[in-house]
């Protein structure tokens, strides 16, 4: 077996794609094998944060029954000196946030593509069981071929039935990205994928408007919009989209999760009869 700082179990060390509060995500190489994957390990003060380590394991966990062409494949989670680590596919590309620091202009010849996989992505997610808890632009890799891939299932839970759904019951604490809760997930109720409409929602709103729905002067101020504020009309921040469309962001944002559609799969039979932009040569 390869060792040295250079290594982490069998796996050699390329490049450093990013690096985040808590992860570092590498391009590695792995001995007598020309496949390239990409290797995420905890920052070196989170390596004994057990919460942290439990996040690692429990993505493996999700992701490793996961297997369609919009979501990324998990292969492997293993320890090494200590170090857990996990092997991922390798995607060459930048998530949705980054790219949108170009301006919303330039996702428009490409956003009938974008909404469409993101979606379908989050379906395969949802039909294999979970809840993702944390979708957003930061959170969807787009290739350079402009194939979408969701990522990072860190905090997916299982939806809520039987007693939980009975009591309407969540436990432990509210997790999730501030800007995209949904108003059951800052309750801290038990969650089903209306959540995660919700959140998509919010997403789109930001994808064609380049703004976050909502903002706030502290951390309550915000959490408090999403639960009681309706949304501005996408219509008011970009006129080149359909009112048809700015309705479908506006139901999936419903602060009520009865009034959203019931699944991604509706919401994607809804958005393939309608236009997103009133010109033709956008859409």
């Amino acid at each position: 077996m390869a060792s040295g700082r250079d290594y982490l179990g069998n796996y050699r060390y390329v490049r450093l794609i990013r690096a985040g509060a808590t992860c570092q995500v590498w391009e590695v190489a792995k001995d007598n094998d020309a496949r390239r994957v990409a290797l995420k390990v905890l920052q070196p003060e989170h390596l004994n944060d057990k919460e942290q380590v439990q996040h690692l394991r429990h993505e493996y966990n999700v992701g490793r029954s996961m297997h369609h062409t919009n979501v990324v494949e998990i292969y492997d989670c293993a320890v090494d000196r200590n170090i857990p680590y996990l092997v991922l596919e390798l995607i060459n590309g930048k998530n949705l946030k980054l790219m949108l620091r170009n301006g919303v202009e330039s996702l428009v010849p490409h956003m009938l593509k974008i909404i469409e996989q993101s979606a379908e992505g989050l379906q395969h997610f949802h039909e294999q069981g979970w809840v993702h808890r944390d979708v957003k632009p930061d959170n969807f890799l787009v290739t350079e071929d402009w194939n979408v891939k969701l990522i990072d299932f860190a905090i997916a839970t299982r939806p809520m039935s039987g007693l939980s759904k009975l009591f309407n019951r969540g436990g432990g604490k509210a997790v999730g990205t501030r800007s995209y809760m949904s108003p059951e997930q800052i309750r801290n109720e038990g969650l089903d994928v209306r959540a995660d409409l919700y959140s998509f929602g919010c997403t789109l709103f930001e994808l064609v408007t380049g703004k976050l729905p909502f903002t706030g002067i502290t951390s309550d101020d915000l959490l408090g919009k999403h639960m009681r504020t309706p949304p501005p009309a996408l219509t008011t921040l970009n006129s080149s989209v359909t009112t048809e469309f700015n309705a479908l962001v506006m139901s999936l944002m419903a602060k009520n999760k009865e009034d959203r559609p019931k699944s991604m799969e509706e919401f994607l039979k809804l958005f393939r009869k309608i236009r997103i932009y009133k010109a033709k040569k956008l859409n």
